[in-house]
């Protein structure tokens, strides 16, 4: 199963308990007695809601967490690189001119999962 077969059967699956506890709900007001609707409809709109918010919270929650993280590690991969090669030039000769400061210093220190 693809990943976009299982992301459309998520969102259905999600949409259609939506509209299941809103027309349950709408025929729990029209039954005796009239205009009351029971704790019991109320529960299950409440489950209705719960898993609806559940599988399109927790999807969407997930692959923007997975999305800040492989840009995160693409900057850290960008700036090992961009160091290296402006250690490369300045070593070469075409890189004269160059600071140490310009290419050394970073945000943050670059993990080389060894620690």
């Amino acid at each position: 199963m693809t990943r976009e077969r299982k992301e459309n059967i998520t969102v259905y699956s999600a949409v259609s308990m939506l509209v299941f506890g809103c027309v349950l709900t709408t025929i729990a007001f029209f039954i005796e007695p009239m205009g009351e609707i029971h704790d019991s409809v109320l529960w299950v709109l409440g489950q209705c809601f719960i898993y609806a918010g559940g599988a399109l919270g927790i999807a969407n929650y997930a692959r923007s967490a997975a999305k800040h993280e492989v840009d995160e590690r693409f900057d850290e991969f960008e700036r090992f690189h961009h160091h290296r090669r402006r250690r490369a030039a300045s070593v070469d000769g075409e890189g004269e001119g160059l600071e140490e400061e310009d290419y050394t210093q970073y945000d943050k220190p670059i993990d080389d999962g060894e620690n």
